[in-house]
């Protein structure tokens, strides 16, 4: 059994039943990219954020993110020290390898888009002074639905800045008892590490240089432009995104214990990279239609590709 698999039983001592989210989440790992889980409250978002950082071994901070959280408590500050004389630099909470900002679209705009350069560039700058994180680093953010009290929209640009965006949803009835049997907190004691930062970068060369057909490439490129070209869509995929699904496929078909990406892996991930990106127009909502069935319709429209 590969590592990576390890990772996913590991992680599946706390989570019951949502397989499909966790092998998704490892993959955006291995495509160096990060994840934004929107759910209610109370489906295990937390959790496993937290089995992840102990299956890896990663250093681990979690915020709660509040209309009171500044900038600098998430970058860090200057601040002077008496005894020296000078100012020395206070790190915040961001210098981790997994950061969990729980509950994002609580907090501020400013303190949003100071996330922007951390999540893109992997660096922070204070004060005209840049720091690079430590390597890797990932950010696990968790939103509840729009229109719960107290929280506002995501903009474009923050959303963007997420490989993929994934909803838990409610367990089915028999992961619900074993829930109720179970104790969370015991059990994340029981996680186990089996991968280190440096397996992490290692399998991520790995997805990185995963072989690819020149036509995977060209049935990427024409599910793209099917969301910008689609009456339906009043914002198709930006090519960060196209990158985003090229990566995650790359990553579904090392997971899979292939040597090389066919059309199923693309298919595969295409949802949770596209779903966050795409914008229905006010005709297509009039018609009720939704974004996971506008984007399988875009699927069931662009032509399958055979790999060589």
């Amino acid at each position: 059994m590969s590592k990576t698999e390890d990772v996913i039983n590991e992680v599946k001592k706390v989570i019951h039943g949502k397989d499909d989210v966790i092998r998704k989440i490892l993959c955006a790992i291995l495509a160096g990219g990060h994840v934004l889980l929107e759910d209610i409250p109370g489906v295990g978002k937390t959790t496993l954020a937290v089995a992840f950082s102990k299956a890896l071994s990663l250093d681990y901070k979690r915020v709660q993110l509040t209309p009171d959280v500044m900038p600098s408590d998430l970058l860090g500050f200057r601040l002077y020290d008496r005894n020296t004389g000078e100012f020395r630099f206070e790190q915040g909470s961001i210098y981790t390898n997994l950061f969990l900002a729980d509950e994002i679209n609580r907090t501020s705009p400013k303190t949003q888009s100071a996330l922007l350069e951390v999540m893109e560039e992997r660096q922070a700058t204070v004060e005209g002074q840049t720091r690079k994180l430590p390597e890797p680093f990932f950010v696990i953010a968790t939103e509840n639905p729009y229109g719960s009290a107290g929280t506002q929209r995501l903009p474009e640009s923050q959303l963007d800045r997420f490989l993929i965006a994934l909803t838990m949803g409610y367990p089915d009835r028999e992961n619900a008892i074993a829930v109720l049997k179970g104790d969370s907190l015991h059990d994340l004691n029981e996680v186990e590490a089996v991968m280190n930062a440096e397996d992490i970068r290692k399998a991520q060369e790995e997805v990185r240089n995963f072989f690819t057909d020149e036509s995977i490439y060209e049935y990427v490129v024409s599910l793209t432009e099917a969301t910008r070209n689609e009456e339906i869509f009043s914002l198709g995929l930006s090519p960060r995104g196209s990158i985003a699904l090229m990566k995650m496929a790359k990553a579904w078909g090392y997971l899979s214990g292939r040597g090389y990406v066919i059309p199923e892996d693309v298919q595969e991930v295409f949802q949770c990279v596209s779903g966050h990106r795409v914008h229905l127009n006010s005709r297509a909502r009039a018609a009720g239609l939704d974004t996971e069935t506008a984007l399988k319709q875009c699927l069931g429209r662009v032509r399958v590709v055979k790999v060589n």
